[in-house]
């Protein structure tokens, strides 16, 4: 991929990042919250996993 095009695509990704937390902060605020989650819940998996081989 071009860097400029890199460049523009994330120039663009993080004016709707601003756009979307300025103009919807619920919105934002719920979706961070739910990616979180869903990281914590790989994060928890894993270790879940690690500690089964462990013992």
């Amino acid at each position: 991929m071009p860097v400029l095009l890199k460049k523009i695509l994330a120039w663009g990704f993080f004016a709707f990042l601003i756009f979307f937390i300025a103009f919807r902060p619920d919105g934002a605020a719920q979706t961070f919250k739910s990616i979180g989650a869903v990281l914590m819940a790989i994060f928890q998996g894993f270790g879940d996993f690690l500690t089964s081989l462990m013992t």
